[in-house]
């Protein structure tokens, strides 16, 4: 019963997060941007600037964008001083808690994933995969940006900026969409697979691309909040690493997405949260 309120709060959270990162209804019916000065804000997870609704900037979009930004003649005039202290900020207090409370397209494809069918499971090759991402943001986040002066991820392989963005926008203003070409149907192609495999594999988009997740990942182990292991509690059985549809190896690292299911499954309640979490003898009472 307590596992069943803890995953019900986590989706709520979800969900209003969704709707205050982009809450600007007005900017769906006009199809305008917001570009208000909420926008010289991030929000912790990944949400395209672009959205109609987004209140926001993508922390991802503009890290790559002060990369690009052709005026700046030395790269270190272009490193992004005020976006990296937004990203080191939420990586501290939250570590990947924005990913498993916080992101929206993370949200989406968890519910993809509820879709009945069978499933693959995380193997030693899905594990391998999870280090694809350090040559995307190698080569799509930093090189392209600082290179071909344009923000590389956002540009040839965001599925998010598609789906909230592209096909917003291009079904909705006329101009736009007589200006698509080959790489709208590009993004749009990778959206779908990315879309069709989050049925059948776990935030396939997560584990295996997202370069945010993979930079939050790192502030896993020293973030104000998120889980941990007692050490002395644990006796290595290894029920939470087989639980987890995550490519983990021990809750909290840098593959975890915090999202605290695990906190039950532990025989030995080795598995708690950092810190501000009532026990489960609170929450039980509170019932």
């Amino acid at each position: 019963m307590v596992k069943t309120i803890k995953n019900y709060k986590r989706r709520i959270i979800q969900l209003v997060t969704l709707i205050l990162y982009n809450h600007n209804f007005l900017g769906f019916k006009n199809s305008q941007i917001y570009q208000g000065p909420l926008k010289n804000f991030c929000a912790p997870g990944l949400n395209c600037y672009s959205c109609p609704g987004a209140v926001l900037s993508c922390p991802l979009g503009s890290f790559q964008s002060f990369l690009a930004a052709r005026m700046k003649t030395s790269i270190l005039e272009r490193i992004p001083i005020y976006v990296l202290g937004f990203i080191i900020l939420f990586g501290v207090l939250f570590g990947r808690i924005v990913c498993g409370f916080l992101c929206p397209f993370g949200f989406i494809q968890e519910l993809l994933y509820k879709i009945k069918t069978k499933k693959l499971k995380k193997n030693k090759f899905t594990r391998a995969l999870t280090y694809l991402r350090y040559i995307i943001i190698l080569v799509f986040v930093i090189l392209i940006p600082l290179t071909v002066y344009a923000p590389g991820f956002c540009k040839f392989i965001c599925p998010a900026g598609t789906l909230e963005a592209g096909i917003p926008l291009v079904s909705s203003v006329a101009s736009l969409r007589g200006a698509i070409g080959f790489l709208f149907f590009h993004k749009v192609f990778i959206l779908i697979l990315i879309l069709i495999f989050s049925i059948f594999i776990h935030r396939v988009f997560c584990r295996f691309i997202c370069p945010l997740g993979l930079i939050y990942g790192f502030f896993n182990k020293v973030s104000v909040f998120g889980i941990k292991v007692d050490d002395n509690k644990c006796i290595n059985c290894n029920a939470c690493e087989k639980f987890c549809l995550m490519d983990i190896r021990k809750p909290g690292d840098n593959q975890c997405i915090n999202c605290g299911k695990c906190i039950d499954i532990c025989p030995h309640g080795a598995i708690k949260w950092k810190r501000f979490c009532p026990s489960e003898n609170k929450l039980s009472n509170k019932m």
